[in-house]
């Protein structure tokens, strides 16, 4: 079975189950599945063991970084490393 049948299988699962309280875990996961078929189908196929294309940043100039998140997950002040 292929990636397209398998889209269609999904598609009619969807359009035959009942939308109510009870079904939206159902109905979630086949939303899940859809979409992660979709992706397939739009990414392209590679070889087994064929590697991707890669590119190389030269490194230049000045930046100005900051770091967003919790307290405690390990973040340094700025001024600890100047």
């Amino acid at each position: 079975m292929g990636i397209l049948e398998k889209i269609g299988e999904i598609e009619r699962e969807i359009s035959r189950t009942q939308k109510n309280k009870a079904t939206e875990y159902h109905l979630g996961l086949l939303k899940a599945k859809l979409a992660k078929y979709r992706a397939q189908l739009l990414e392209p196929s590679k070889a087994a063991g064929a590697k991707g294309e890669g590119f190389d940043v030269m490194k230049s100039g000045d930046a100005r970084v900051a770091l967003i998140g919790f307290p405690s997950v390990g973040k340094v002040n700025q001024t600890d490393y100047m």
